[in-house]
């Protein structure tokens, strides 16, 4: 987490970094742009987030597929009174662009980002694109972070006004074997992250042993951990994100019990709901991530029924 240098002028707060700032566990969700030029389409999508989660994501070319503009969502978000984290990816824009549009998000209210590499191309529907990869994602967390904190451009070109963002990046919590350096978290602190939302992660076991890890590395409280999460639809789709997904590991376990449920879904929110209450109190744990594929409805229902909003004071 950054602070205004002493002197400096005020500025705005988005949700989640008051809630992170706060020492609330924070809760964000994420949204996939709609395939259309509707802006109330968005709305219709992610506006039963609003009030529930602390920032919505916003996906950017999630898949390798073209939707309505990220930035262009997350500006609609804004409006609509929800604090969104704009994804970047590196895929599609090279550093001219990219950095175009970090002004362009905090000049229409956009007060975190998430920097990330992208889907590989192939995987879309359009695979014949050219993908672009100018930067890596750490190098452009350093360049926002020194157009946020500096000023300035890479170039050396001083900016009129900074872009007062949060710089997000991504992990996949792994067993920590014997050697375990965590070498990405330091890499990603290293470049100016100032908080860190991770894959999907339902081992929890694991997930403690991870903490556990960063903590004797000295890494676990230098900035907040926001553990991937979400309700399941079933045990088929648990499988698929076992094969599909990198670094994803549901356990055996829950899959059963989605399997012996007569209502899968719902079955799936239950387990959810359970896991948000006993990450809440993992040591080094600062919130969770939610995401489900166009299950913007499950996801707030899930965080209402995790009861973790209750008790939260100004």
């Amino acid at each position: 987490m950054y602070e205004t240098k002493p002197g400096g002028p005020a500025r705005p707060v988005g949700q989640l970094e008051k809630a992170l700032k706060a020492g609330w566990f924070a809760v964000t969700a994420e949204t996939s742009p709609p395939d259309s030029a509707d802006p109330d389409a968005v709305l219709r999508r992610a506006g039963c987030l609003k009030g529930l989660a602390d920032a919505v994501n916003v996906l950017d070319g999630a898949g390798a597929r073209a939707h309505l503009s990220p930035l262009a969502t997350a500006a609609i978000l804004v409006r609509a009174g929800i604090d969104p984290v704009l994804q970047f990816t590196m895929r599609d824009r090279n550093r001219l662009a990219l950095e175009a549009d970090v002004l362009g998000a905090a000049a229409l209210g956009v007060k975190n980002i998430l920097c990330l590499t992208g889907d590989a191309i192939d995987k879309g529907d359009q695979p014949d694109a050219k993908p672009v990869f100018d930067l890596k994602s750490g190098d452009f967390m350093a360049i926002v972070k020194r157009m946020r904190d500096e000023g300035e451009l890479p170039s050396g070109r001083k900016l009129e006004a900074s872009p007062h963002l949060l710089i997000g990046g991504a992990a996949a919590p792994s067993e920590p074997k014997p050697g375990f350096e965590a070498g990405d978290i330091r890499a990603k602190l290293g470049a100016g992250a100032d908080f860190i939302q991770t894959q999907f992660c339902f081992d929890l076991a694991m997930l403690r042993r991870y903490m556990a890890r960063l903590d004797e590395l000295g890494m676990r409280d230098k900035m907040p951990f926001l553990i991937g999460i979400g309700p399941l639809r079933s045990a088929k789709s648990a499988r698929w994100m076992n094969e599909n997904l990198f670094g994803v590991h549901i356990p055996d376990a829950l899959i059963t019990r989605l399997d012996g449920a007569t209502d899968q879904a719902k079955e799936g929110r239950t387990i959810c709901v359970e896991l948000i209450q006993e990450l809440h109190e993992v040591q080094g744990v600062a919130g969770v991530h939610l995401m489900a594929p166009h299950g913007e409805e499950a996801c707030a229902r899930t965080i209402e029924e995790s009861g973790v909003l209750k008790g939260r004071k100004d």
